[in-house]
């Protein structure tokens, strides 16, 4: 699991510093990804640029991994510290979620919301106060 943790330790960091390429990099070509902003998902790195490109333009997320944990095959549950601001500082949301991950050959593969009912349906509780 060290390789799996390092992969998802450099994805938060890159995603934390806005390096968009730095981080799809580090996924599959076809990666599924959730909005959880907008409610639904993203596949393909051009779709997850996208959305994290409207993401970032109405708030400021930081996500810290706390706990990280193996399940069967290729999955990883990751426990995070989520901070969500608005861009003019405001904190939104200060709290812990659960991320799953989908490891394939080396490179994330799908993001999945662990402890929200329905992430189809629309966007994170984190994301409820849009600006």
């Amino acid at each position: 699991m060290a390789d799996t943790k390092t992969l998802i330790e450099q994805a938060y960091s890159a995603f934390n510093k806005r390096d968009i390429d730095g981080a799809l990099a580090l996924m599959t070509q076809d990666v599924s990804w959730p909005k959880a902003s907008e409610g639904g998902k993203v596949v393909g790195k051009e779709e997850i640029r996208a959305y994290w490109t409207r993401q970032w333009g109405e708030f400021d997320p930081y996500v810290v991994p706390l706990a990280m944990t193996e399940e069967d095959g290729d999955n990883i549950r990751v426990r995070v510290h989520q901070l969500v601001k608005s861009l003019q500082g405001d904190v939104l949301s200060d709290s812990e979620v659960l991320h799953v991950f989908s490891v394939k050959s080396g490179l994330i593969a799908a993001m999945d919301l662990g402890n929200e009912a329905d992430s189809i349906a629309g966007p994170s509780a984190a994301f409820a106060h849009r600006s």
